[in-house]
């Protein structure tokens, strides 16, 4: 089978990217992939690190700066037709796109190529670049069960779980003494997405300071814009910051809480990890879509939603420290999360796929 992808912008999109591909790998000898991103962000530098055939195309995201937007609508039509080119020569038995505004020109392309063509959807709420899409694909796979409603009902919705979940189960927990820290004290790590959040960062300066006091440590990843600005604070030892961590989710197997932004890729290597988490959904992300990640987690007792509004430093040291100090609501956690069944996301989607090329 030969297979186009497309994800870009961030580690959310990027990662079941590359769960999809590896498991195509792993079943299929006569697999072949290319890969389309974007000329300048994450996908760039990550995708050929993994020796996956890569081709970029010039793109950028819609602004609210009118002139702007002139050139970035010229840009994607040359993005389509770029698209409609590479895969005259690539051939491709189907294109996936998942996720990220480079998905568009690559998934329009193949619609007008009449290639067989598929899209999956991180998080509970879709977006409108994949709700407009999802129009004439062969079938949009989702991660919530609760987000078919959102799409036409004449879209083959399927519910196949999201793939980052799937390139934890195998990993080892990352030893703790690598980062200087201690095996014998419980580990709270921070996390605000592969891109990071000021907003947040800044709001756990003092949650930080509170907890220089205490016998466990914190690992604060503040995303490398971030890093500069954070390490001019002078914290205790048990606080240690750094700018960005490669292969977090072998980390969050050695930790024994996570403070995070709810990301769906973020959101799924934690249940991997049966690691608890207190979830702080981001506020500036289109149709509140990770507020909705973290609620559908939190009702089902499976994680700790505090929206960032209600985010008060003092409450949630207070949390934190009554959480470590294996409370019931730490152990009501941890044993949800040891019972829920992981969906092999993957797998699903590799048979998804395989069934729509065999008909088409």
């Amino acid at each position: 089978m030969r297979m186009i992808i497309a994800a870009g912008g961030t580690g959310g999109h990027i990662y079941p990217a590359l769960a999809i591909v590896k498991k195509f790998q792993e079943k299929d000898p006569n697999f072949e992939v290319l890969y389309i991103g974007t000329h300048n962000r994450m996908e760039n530098k990550i995708v050929p690190s993994y020796n996956i055939p890569y081709k970029a195309i010039k793109i950028y995201g819609l602004s609210k700066n009118i002139f702007k937007d002139f050139k970035n609508v010229a840009l994607l039509i040359k993005a389509f037709n770029d698209c409609l080119k590479i895969m005259e020569e690539f051939k491709p038995d189907i294109v996936v796109g998942v996720g990220g505004y480079v998905t568009l020109p690559v998934i329009m392309a193949a619609k007008k190529a009449k290639i067989k063509c598929v899209i999956h959807e991180q998080n509970s709420i879709p977006g409108k670049t994949n709700k407009f899409l999802s129009l004439g694909v062969d079938a949009v796979f989702t991660s919530f069960k609760s987000s078919e409603k959102y799409f036409n009902n004449k879209v083959n919705s399927v519910y196949t779980g999201n793939p980052s979940g799937d390139n934890v189960k195998n990993l080892k927990p990352m030893n703790k003494e690598s980062l200087g820290l201690s095996k014998d004290k419980k580990l709270v790590l921070i996390t605000s997405g592969s891109l990071g959040s000021s907003a947040l960062n800044e709001k756990l300066k003092e949650f930080l300071i509170l907890s220089g006091k205490e016998d466990y440590e914190i690992l604060f990843i503040t995303g490398n814009n971030n890093y500069e600005e954070m390490i001019k604070n002078k914290f205790a030892k048990n606080i240690k910051i750094l700018p960005y961590l490669d292969n977090l989710a072998s980390l969050f197997k050695s930790c024994d809480l996570v403070i995070s932004r709810a990301g769906a890729g973020t959101i799924c290597e934690l249940l991997a990890s049966f690691c608890p988490a207190i979830l702080i959904p981001s506020p500036n992300v289109a149709n509140n879509h990770q507020y909705y990640n973290a609620k559908e987690l939190s009702d089902r007792g499976l994680a700790i939603m505090i929206p960032e509004n209600d985010l008060d430093s003092q409450k949630l040291y207070e949390q934190v420290k009554s959480l470590l100090k294996n409370d019931q609501e730490y152990k009501n956690l941890k044993n949800a999360l040891k019972m829920e069944k992981l969906i092999d996301a993957s797998t699903n989607i590799y048979n998804e796929i395989k069934e729509i090329v065999k008909n088409a």
